[in-house]
């Protein structure tokens, strides 16, 4: 159970220039409780390095798993990894110093990180949708539609459009005048918590940021509703039982995937202001940010048969690697690699 302290007192202060620091919400408010929330964070960071890693490391040695679909998932365990490593490091840090601190160009950064990744990954969810959808609604079209320079330049697209919305939503964010004090009600440097200390002229500027990001994911989202009507209706004509099974198994880990980064997020940046509270914000922001760079490993290695023996034949290559080493060296021979 995620406990957290109330929120910190808020530093009055009369623009944004005169702030050179933000305070980040602290986890717990004792010690030990501290301790068990960094253990915890730091347990979800290796397992998400570690999942990650390996798949990044499979498909990309692997030459059977040099397809769209795996060239996608390696794209899209890179945004995993470049999301955590951009929030939970820095909680680890807080909760072992004991410290709630957080330099205005680091929040910055951290906002523009953050959004770059985020948005990257749900540019290709999208397109892993459309990937889906021509796999198994027009299988003899899929080597022509879905070619490598075809994949190269949809995820080059999902890769810059995150760099534009990102950087846009930054510069529009942190131009905003700051109002409101510097203390932050999440562990991370969350857009919707910084909007919350602006200064109430702003107001237009708030809504305009928000009706863009609702359009875009709005957008995304119609298609990937229209894509996964396509796909249903496509697997209920296939009249083996087992070809209908595997069809769903390789589409509804990515539907409940997206389903819950879609909710979470959204829910995150347009609940109404009566139902935010420290440990609603801190609960919904792990759903969205810590737990899809978790998951996603293990969803989509544990579906992909082709995935599961690429990791296994090379985790045991190294294993044999290190075995013949370590016998060299007890024997003090050289390892010819």
């Amino acid at each position: 159970m995620v406990h957290v302290v109330p929120h910190i007192q808020r530093q009055q202060m009369p623009n944004s220039t005169s702030i050179s620091q933000f305070l980040l919400l602290p986890l717990a408010d004792t010690r030990q409780l501290q301790l068990l929330h960094l253990w915890l964070f730091l347990g979800i960071f290796l397992a998400a390095l570690l999942g990650n890693g390996l798949i990044i490391s499979a498909v990309a040695c692997d030459h059977h798993l040099h397809t769209p679909m795996h060239f996608f998932l390696l794209n899209l365990s890179l945004t995993d990894l470049g999301s955590i490593c951009t929030t939970v490091p820095k909680a680890i840090h807080n909760s072992l110093w004991d410290t709630t601190t957080i330099s205005y160009m680091g929040c910055a950064a951290q906002v523009f990180s953050f959004s770059f990744f985020m948005s990257a990954e749900f540019f290709l969810l999208t397109i892993m949708c459309y990937d889906r959808c021509v796999a198994i609604c027009k299988p003899l079209h899929y080597g022509t539609l879905l070619g490598s320079r075809a994949c190269a330049h949809m995820a080059a697209a999902a890769w810059a459009s995150g760099f534009v919305y990102s950087l846009l939503h930054t510069a529009n964010t942190f131009s905003l005048p700051l109002c409101q004090g510097n203390a932050l009600s999440q562990f991370f440097c969350e857009i919707p918590q910084i909007l919350k200390l602006s200064c109430s002229q702003s107001y237009h500027r708030k809504t305009g940021l928000i009706v863009v990001s609702a359009c875009l994911v709005f957008g995304c989202f119609i298609f990937i509703v229209f894509s996964y009507v396509q796909i249903f209706r496509a697997v209920l004509r296939i009249p083996f039982e087992q070809g209908r099974h595997k069809a769903f198994s390789t589409c509804l880990p990515h539907l409940a995937m997206v389903s819950l980064f879609l909710s979470t997020g959204t829910f995150s940046y347009l609940k109404p202001p009566s139902m935010s509270s420290p440990s609603l914000d801190l609960v919904v922001a792990v759903l969205y940010s810590v737990l899809p760079p978790l998951l996603n490993p293990l969803i989509y290695s544990l579906r992909n048969q082709e995935l599961k023996n690429a990791v296994r034949k090379m985790m045991t290559g190294c294993f044999s690697a290190a075995r013949d080493c370590l016998l060299c060296s007890v024997s003090d021979t050289q390892c010819i690699s």
